[in-house]
């Protein structure tokens, strides 16, 4: 079974589509995992309709207090009951046979403990074509890391990871913060998991104004340690490229450059990378 989670803040207005979505899969065989991250908006109500009536899939709503997507995360892997976690983000959905195809490429990977999952595309919502260049990355057995710096992928891609990876490892928690780059996690698992590569359009996305993508520069300036863990990771690490190191570089200081957090323990080659990070620091609050 394919547990497909939604993180859910304030996102009574999107839901439904995805609520949708997931009644016109071609396979049931999921269950609906929500944590409704301290949401104020009536998401709560909504959902107490929809558990209400008769779905053809298990729907699973937990509410809990503001903490941020991670941090939802961690509790939706501990909650799920699929093999399969697959992440669905609450204002997004899904084609009519997204489940289908997730159960055909997962069935291939489950047994082999070389991999975490599968990874197939994100579309637009309204064009329907894959973001960036990710279909190139179609029948590529590969890590995370690989795909984008050996294969050179870009765009968001839908993976779905078996649930017992994940439970390996967790998102860490900074207290008072909200926010954590993904990646952080997904390079932790890059580092011995494989994944399989469908080049199925797996999932519709279509960016908020008031999501995530959107406010990360804000994101990342609020929840100092996390970016620091994100950035610093990524310099030190001497598997990628000289050039994204360098890139890591920049944008640690662009976030840090003025938060002490920013100067504890850092290699000290990073300080080179200073007086851009400050320009760039500058140029964010040129722009508001």
């Amino acid at each position: 079974m394919i547990t497909i989670f939604t993180p859910a803040y304030n996102r009574a207005h999107t839901l439904g589509k995805l609520y949708e979505s997931l009644k016109r899969q071609s396979s049931h065989n999921f269950e609906w995992l929500v944590i409704d991250d301290g949401s104020k908006d009536g998401t709560q109500e909504l959902f107490k309709t929809w558990l209400e009536q008769r779905n053809p899939f298990k729907i699973t709503y937990i509410k809990t207090e503001n903490g941020g997507k991670h941090k939802a995360i961690n509790l939706g892997v501990s909650k799920a009951g699929g093999e399969a976690f697959f992440i669905v983000d609450s204002d997004d959905f899904l084609p009519s046979d997204s489940v289908e195809k997730i159960e055909k490429s997962f069935s291939s990977v489950v047994d082999n403990e070389r991999f975490a999952g599968i990874c197939g595309l994100k579309a637009g919502a309204f064009d329907k074509q894959p973001l960036g260049n990710s279909a190139a990355s179609a029948g590529l057995d590969c890590s995370m890391a690989d795909i984008r710096y050996k294969y050179h992928i870009r765009g968001d891609m839908a993976e779905v990871f078996k649930t017992s990876v994940l439970r390996q490892y967790p998102f860490p928690v900074f207290e008072g913060e909200k926010f954590m780059n993904e990646a952080v996690v997904w390079g932790e698992i890059a580092k011995k998991h494989l994944m399989r590569y469908t080049g199925d359009i797996l999932y519709y996305c279509d960016y908020m104004p008031d999501g995530l993508t959107r406010s990360i520069r804000r994101q990342y300036r609020r929840s100092p340690k996390g970016t620091k863990l994100y950035y610093g990771r990524l310099i030190k690490d001497k598997s990628i490229p000289l050039k994204e190191r360098a890139k890591a570089g920049v944008l640690y200081w662009r976030y840090l450059c003025f938060n002490g957090e920013g100067y504890k323990n850092m290699p000290l080659f990073s300080a080179i990378f200073w007086p851009a990070g400050v320009f760039f620091y500058f140029m964010d609050c040129f722009r508001g």
